[in-house]
C-alpha cells in the first residue's frame, strides 16, 4: 500500500515519504537505541548516588559539633547579611566525587577486565577441524613425497 501512494506522489509526497523513511531508519538504529537507554540508565544512577550523599554520607558528616541543624547550617557570612551555604556546596562536591568514583570503577576497573576477557577469548584461534587436519597431513605427506 505504501509503495503505491509512494508512486503516486511524483513531488512532495514522494521526498515526506523518503524523509520519514530515514528518520525511522536513524531513530531505530540500534547505536541510536543503546545511547538512548545509556541516557536513562545514568539519569537514574545520578538520582541514586544524590540519594545516597545527601540521605546517607552528609547526616554523618553533619554530625560534627560545626552547627546545631548539621551540614545545611554550615555558611560563610558575607557583608550586609548574606550568607554562603557552604555545606551545601559541600555536598554537592562530595556528590560528585562520589559519582566520578563509582564511575571510574565501573568503566576503568570493571570493563576493562570484562574487555580483556573478550579480547583473550577472541585472540585464540579455533582449533581445527578434521579437515584441515587432513588437509594438513595430506601436505605433510606431498612435501615430504617432492623432497625425496
Amino acid at each position: 500500500m505504501m509503495d503505491k501512494v509512494k508512486s503516486l506522489g511524483a513531488g512532495g509526497a514522494g521526498k515526506a515519504f523518503s524523509l520519514l523513511d530515514e528518520f525511522k531508519a536513524f531513530a531505530f538504529k540500534g547505536n541510536l537505541m543503546d545511547m538512548a537507554i545509556g541516557i536513562v540508565l545514568g539519569a537514574a544512577f545520578a538520582k541514586l548516588i544524590d540519594a545516597v550523599v545527601k540521605m546517607i554520607m552528609m547526616p554523618i558528616i553533619g554530625m560534627l559539633p560545626l552547627g546545631k541543624e548539621g551540614y545545611q547550617s554550615w555558611y560563610i557570612p558575607l557583608l550586609g547579611g548574606e550568607r554562603i551555604p557552604i555545606g551545601l556546596f559541600l555536598g554537592e562536591i562530595i556528590s560528585f566525587v562520589v559519582t566520578a568514583l563509582a564511575l571510574f570503577i565501573f568503566f576503568k576497573k570493571i570493563l576493562s577486565v570484562m574487555l580483556k576477557k573478550k579480547e583473550a577469548d577472541a585472540a585464540a584461534p579455533p582449533p581445527p577441524t578434521k579437515e584441515q587436519e587432513l588437509l594438513t597431513e595430506i601436505r605433510d605427506l606431498l612435501k615430504a613425497q617432492a623432497k625425496s
